[in-house]
């Protein structure tokens, strides 16, 4: 190798020795790919569960921000004992409504927790009845008694104005 070549690979050595030298390896180590991949899904996650509850707001509301009220029933139309399915919040989501047996109105929604299948009301034992898997809610409180239900129905909430039944709101819940 001339002189000329080698003064001139020993230069380049120089400078990349340099550029190495300028990079901390501990704050490298925290700026690499997994971080920040980590950091931007922690982000969208974080992004994603702060504004569910916007989401749920306006999916319940109608057009002018008023509560979506879905007249169900007259009161006089169901008898202590009876149920009626209906649709809510959306004509594509079935919900069943009961008259307890102590002359209380519940209302959740139609599709078992465990496999989505629909929910009857079954009078003689006062339960909701998923038939597919034998699963049994609690009228009350569509807490699971039985079966391979692991979770509670999503309850509708109720408002009885003027002798008739609305549904004003969905509660889901966890516990």
């Amino acid at each position: 190798m001339s002189d000329d070549k080698k003064k001139t690979h020993h230069e380049d050595d120089k400078d990349m020795i340099k550029l190495i030298d300028n990079l901390n390896r501990k704050d490298d180590v925290h700026l690499n790919r997994r971080a920040f991949l980590k950091a931007s899904f922690g982000a969208t996650v974080a992004i994603g569960l702060a504004t569910t509850p916007f989401g749920i707001f306006t999916f319940l509301r109608d057009e002018n921000g008023e509560v979506k009220r879905v007249e169900i029933t007259d009161i006089d139309d169901l008898a202590i004992g009876e149920s009626r399915n209906f649709n809510y919040p959306t004509k594509n989501e079935p919900a069943i409504l009961v008259r307890t047996p102590e002359d209380k109105f519940v209302a959740y929604n139609n599709k078992c927790t465990h496999l989505q299948c629909p929910v009857f009301y079954e009078h003689k034992e006062n339960v909701l009845l998923c038939p597919c898997h034998k699963g049994y809610f609690n009228v009350d409180s569509g807490q699971p008694m039985a079966g391979p239900p692991q979770r509670e129905l999503p309850k509708i909430l109720l408002e009885i104005k003027d002798g008739k039944v609305f549904a004003v709101g969905r509660e889901v819940r966890h516990g």
